[in-house]
């Protein structure tokens, strides 16, 4: 297949800065203010937060676009960025309304004010947008036929397979259909975020005041996207919408249907938990309340098919409150999430790539696991995910549960998988009569309701259940086990970058580190007695927590980093995060890099730092991997004059990581696993398949192998590390 002609587009819309897209915007409006609004953005030593954010999702569009996938690895990067993008108007345009729609002062990090800003990111959001649609219609759906499916129009179908089709509508969706009107004697109805919903305009002309009618008929979203037709050797998925549309008069019979128009709402999901000071409420309870509150938080965006009614706008406008911002123009399939259903099919499982098997961690052989206490007493013991997997700290939480030796486990939970052997352990280990204290944190987003089901389950196991530490979100990620042999007490210890959630661990990249080294465990028991009870500990020695002095001790780190340079000592940074956003951190890393040190950073996503500013930041490069696998390891390394400190753990350079949440860092002191976080870090600069370079200006290229270099893909290499790799790892 040829290079299409969006690729050169989406590839400009991938580099784009923010100054480029500023001067569109702005430019248009002569004046004053429009001057001082660019000078603003030029001048800044920030990238915004949101312009950063669309970026990120433009390097994970250009995985769909990426020749050497085949076309459900493409629909499924497609698709991704169909999740995130809801996500994003969900949370961060749902907490920009949060400051329109009440008056509140807000300043962008490039400069602007409120509403400047939201023309800015609007239209970023609609580029974004246009260039999903043109891919999908231009590059992915005529690749469809050719690799044995399609997504039919009911024209298409021949008279047997019209009939099975009716037959569908009439006995499963027909009946879960409830046609919903609006007018003088019915309130205008509630409609879900995300599901795919019928604006139906009609015409009643018995009554002259009011003529035209508006209903809306709303998709059920515990149906399939899809109806499924098998011809021959070849699949025809029939959007569910069509087969609605094509039987609409049956649900309004005897009347004029004027217009049917699809639509689909997205609603500010932005909601600011905080516990109530009362301790005697039941934060769980609260939680419940503040989740109904998302089916009606304010509309942000409006998807809707090309020739819509003006009559259903001019409502669905005056009704919610929006604008043309909000509205997003779709040309042909609405929802791209729904692709999942053809993505996941069991006739297209082969032609998925199958990913290596997960090797055993270093410096233990394969079976290790039989036993993780005797192997743990020996050993620290570093799990690099999905490459390595998590049976060693599953084997180790099972082997806990029914061990009459082990006296206590307690644990933080942040995510969790659908039928989770951890909590199934945790179960068992309270009906063995073991003491299990369990941090549930309720207000891990869009995963409230499961976290609570699973909480209360354990609860009535008889386990200690906390509801997240007051106001704070807990998202570090450690675990205790207390265990008694012979004439002594040994605590195990796990502390990760990642949750405990299986499924996601075979997604995204992690690591974690299963030890007995008693300061860990020292730090970690008092981590918990500070988290369940009152306890203010004098230091920790291996941790750092937030909201305690985490941001405090990094800037000491970088500060130091900074002082070497100054005296002519070996220095140099590599942080490798999920987000930089923390004006504090990137000010520090600013000062370090004008006083001569080297600092590299590996960040996926938001990037509110300039790198290579003259003056500035010439000595920061900026790097970021999207790929097979999730990128979703911190790690924090600071040469310290040739006697290196490096960190993992939970916590990105953010406000909300330092602030607002229950983080950890631990340092890697085992020798062994020190040159281990080394070698990731510099893996992660050799990659030239999956990474994406930053430019002063904000924008981003895809690093490709240079002629004669070899290709080297990290979510490949990985599996293959030897520890003559490792030893020989170096980052300066």
């Amino acid at each position: 297949m040829s290079q299409s002609k969006t690729s050169g587009y989406l590839f400009q819309a991938i580099t784009e800065p923010i100054n480029t897209l500023a001067n569109r915007i702005f430019s248009q409006q002569p004046g004053l203010l429009a001057e001082k609004v660019l000078d603003l953005v030029h001048k800044s030593d920030y990238i915004s937060r949101d312009l950063s954010w669309v970026q990120f999702n433009y390097r994970v569009l250009a995985q769909a676009r990426n020749l050497d996938r085949n076309i459900w690895e493409r629909l499924k990067f497609l698709a991704i960025t169909a999740s995130n993008f809801d996500e994003f108007f969900m949370i961060r345009v749902g907490s920009l309304y949060n400051y329109l729609d009440y008056n509140r002062e807000r300043i962008d990090y490039s400069g602007l004010r409120e509403k400047p800003f939201k023309s800015a990111l609007f239209t970023a959001a609609h580029e974004f947008s246009e260039q999903q649609n043109l891919l999908y219609v231009e590059d992915l759906e005529p690749e469809f036929a050719g690799n044995g499916f399609a997504i039919a129009n009911l024209s298409e179908l021949d008279e047997t397979e019209m009939e099975r089709t009716y037959m569908f509508f009439k006995r499963t969706v027909y009946p879960m259909l409830t046609p919903m009107s609006w007018d003088l004697y019915h309130t205008f109805p509630i409609l879900n975020s995300k599901a795919l919903t019928f604006g139906v305009v009609t015409q009643n002309v018995d009554d002259q005041k009011n003529p035209q009618r508006l209903s809306f008929v709303q998709i059920p979203q515990n149906l399939p996207r899809f109806y499924e037709i098998t011809r021959g050797d070849k699949i025809l998925f029939i959007p569910l919408e069509e087969i609605i549309r094509w039987q609409m008069p049956k649900l309004f019979k005897n009347i004029e249907i004027k217009s049917v128009n699809l639509f689909r709402i997205l609603r500010n999901g932005d909601i600011s938990i905080e516990e109530s000071d009362d301790l005697e409420s039941d934060f769980a309870e609260d939680v419940k309340r503040r989740l109904a509150g998302r089916r009606t938080g304010r509309v942000v965006r409006i998807e809707v098919e090309d020739n819509y009614s003006s009559y259903l706008m001019k409502i669905l406008r005056q009704r919610w409150d929006i604008d043309y911002d909000n509205i997003f123009v779709v040309p042909k399939l609405m929802d791209f999430t729904g692709l999942w259903q053809i993505i996941n099919h069991p006739d297209f499982k082969e032609d998925m790539p199958i990913m290596p098997h997960s090797v055993p961690p270093m410096g233990v052989a394969k079976g290790f696991e039989r036993d993780m206490f005797e192997v743990l007493r020996n050993q620290d013991i570093m799990l690099h995910h999905p490459y390595n997997n998590m049976d060693p700290l599953i084997a180790l939480l099972e082997q806990a549960s029914e061990d009459p030796n082990v006296l206590s486990i307690k644990l933080t939970i942040y995510r969790l998988g659908k039928n989770s052997r951890i909590v199934n352990a945790l179960d068992k280990a309270a009906q063995n009569g073991k003491y299990v204290s369990v941090l549930f944190e309720v207000k891990a987003r869009f995963d409230e309701e499961n976290n609570i089901r699973e909480a209360k389950r354990l609860e009535k196991a008889g386990c200690f259940v906390i509801y997240g530490v007051g106001s704070f979100k807990t998202h570090t990620k450690l675990c205790l086990i207390v265990r008694k042999e012979d004439d002594k007490v040994t605590r195990y210890v796990h502390m990760s970058s990642g949750n405990y959630n299986e499924a996601t661990s075979r997604m995204y990249t992690d690591v974690s580190i299963l030890s007995t080294n008693e300061v860990y465990a020292n730090d970690i028991s008092e981590f918990f007695n500070v988290i369940t009870g009152h306890s203010i500990p004098d230091r920790y020695q291996y941790l750092i927590t937030a909201p305690r002095d985490m941001r405090t001790q990094l800037l000491q780190l970088i500060a130091q980093e900074a002082e070497n340079a100054r005296l002519g000592l070996p220095c140099g940074i590599v942080i490798k995060i999920n987000s930089l956003e923390d004006k504090d951190s990137i000010d520090a890393l600013y000062a370090a890099s004008q006083a001569g040190v080297p600092v590299k950073l590996i960040i996926r996503g938001i990037c509110c730092l300039r790198p290579q500013r003259q003056g500035l930041s010439e000595n920061i490069i900026v790097r970021s991997v999207v790929g097979e696998y999730l990128e979703h390891t911190r790690l924090y390394y600071f040469h310290n004059n040739g006697n290196p400190k490096i960190y993992g753990g939970s916590a990105d350079m953010m406000v909300r990581s330092f602030d607002r949440r229950v983080e950890s860092l631990f340092l890697i002191v085992d020798e062994q696993v020190k040159r281990q976080a080394i070698n990731i870090l510099a893996y992660n600069f050799r990659d030239n398949v999956n990474s994406f370079e930053m430019t002063e200006s904000g924008d981003y290229i895809a690093i490709t192998p240079k002629s004669a270099e070899d290709v080297f893909n990290i979510h490949r290499q990985f599996y293959k590390v030897t520890e003559a790799d490792v030893a020989e790892a170096s980052l300066f």
